[in-house]
């Protein structure tokens, strides 16, 4: 696509519906606008430029407007003490006995880390504006009709099989299988447009945006397909640390210069504060931005405020038909309150899980020493893995969830159930 002057500069402006409605069929990011599940004139710029704030491991866009970004790089956990604080958040990932931890120092300036864990491709994303953590698997289903539309743009698009353990992944998480055919292997870059404060994230193989915390295509080729997430959950590095003693961290070697560690939205997190860049109304069942565990488990969503599970400590409830516990535990800090992110106040970290265990369903309560199950009497880790007891060694399935502000969450899924009280 001939990439003309006068057409970045206006498809760059601040409503991304007008701009291209002035420019015709020139497409941003060879994105046709004609194909979209939300409204256009909602879509704001929050950087001038695609891969303005640069994902890690991205292979540079089908059509040429994006350059390839250095891949992802891990060190050992004690090279990464040397910078990293026991209180700092991370992305913790494990798959495939492969376990990794994804600074929100460093995620913070890129977004997005395009990685392969356990020889499964996956999206590691962190937006800010709404404290969203998402991890999506790269490899995009795809039914006959949209495979076809990819080829038809597309040609030497990167086709791949899709396995079992995808299609298990897949119906856990939305308890439906379309008939896919093929995936597309893809990495995703950030495109600079806000939809709700959220990161709008563009793939490299087929021209389509997509919302992170919806992971779904909204605009463009792929408009309405569903990714695939895997559990991805904040936690210190301490925590990590003990949990993953062999997982290694993400390195700040990135091939960029920014002032890792630096948080840039000083008291971004304070409740009662308005969102930046939302033009939409706020759910006023809670503050802005109150911070909620959000779970979307086969058409069912639930939203667990952090002021509930600080006093509560443990949640037993039901999403989806599937019984859930959610652990909260102190010792990890804000990314989003203090100068520094090492310094943030201490707002702990969640865990959410299956209570399914062996056929049976366990509930679970905080005792002095810990996460405990009510049937064995075993302790649990954050991690939701059994440390003590007779169902030591066992571990609980995670369940996709994110830990968002509750605006945004709000503005994506008005239907959420907000948890009151414990069943």
């Amino acid at each position: 696509m001939k990439k003309v002057g006068i057409a970045i500069s206006v498809l760059l402006s601040v409503v991304m519906s007008a701009a291209l409605a002035q420019t015709g069929r020139q497409t941003f990011l060879g994105v046709d606008p004609g194909k979209s599940n939300i409204p256009l004139d909602q879509i704001l710029r929050g950087n001038p430029v695609p891969q303005g704030i640069p994902s890690i491991g991205h292979e540079g866009d089908w059509i040429g407007w994006t350059t390839p970004t250095p891949g992802a790089r891990f060190v050992s956990q004690e090279e990464a003490a040397a910078w990293l604080s026991d209180r700092e958040p991370v992305v913790a990932m494990s798959i495939n006995g492969v376990s990794r931890a994804y600074p929100l120092q460093i995620l913070t300036y890129h977004e997005i880390a395009n990685d392969v864990i356990g020889e499964i491709p996956v999206a590691v994303t962190f937006c800010p504006l709404c404290n969203s953590a998402i991890a999506f698997d790269r490899r995009i289903p795809l039914t006959q009709e949209a495979l076809d539309t990819v080829v038809a743009e597309n040609p030497n698009a990167s086709l791949v099989d899709l396995d079992e353990e995808f299609f298990d992944h897949y119906t856990f998480q939305h308890g439906v299988m379309p008939e896919f055919v093929k995936g597309v292997e893809v990495t995703f870059g950030t495109t600079g447009l806000l939809f709700n404060s959220n990161l709008i994230m563009f793939d490299s193989q087929t021209s389509t945006f997509w919302t992170q915390i919806l992971g779904e295509g909204n605009v463009g080729a792929l408009t309405d397909t569903v990714l695939l997430n895997y559990p991805a959950q904040i936690i210190s590095f301490a925590e990590f640390r003990e949990t993953f003693p062999e997982g290694s961290v993400l390195s700040r070697d990135t091939g960029f210069s920014r002032p890792y560690g630096n948080n840039p939205y000083v008291g971004y997190d304070d409740a009662d504060s308005p969102p930046f860049l939302f033009p939409g109304m706020t759910d006023g069942r809670l503050p802005p931005k109150a911070r909620v565990v959000s779970v979307d488990l086969r058409g069912e969503t639930v939203a667990y405020p952090f002021e509930i599970l600080v006093q509560d400590r443990v949640v037993n409830d039901q999403v989806g038909d599937e019984p859930v516990t959610v652990f909260w535990q102190v010792g990890t800090s804000s990314a989003l309150n203090s100068d520094t992110i090492a310094s943030g106040r201490d707002i702990g970290a969640v865990g959410v899980f299956s209570r399914s265990v062996a056929d049976r369903v366990l509930t679970f309560e905080w005792r002095e020493e810990g996460f405990v199950d009510n049937e064995t009497g075993s302790r649990w880790n954050l991690s939701g893995r059994a440390v003590e007891g007779e169902l030591s060694g066992a571990q609980l399935t995670p369940i996709v969830h994110d830990n968002t502000l509750w605006f945004a969450w709000a503005a994506f899924k008005p239907e959420t159930r907000i948890f009151v009280g414990d069943n």
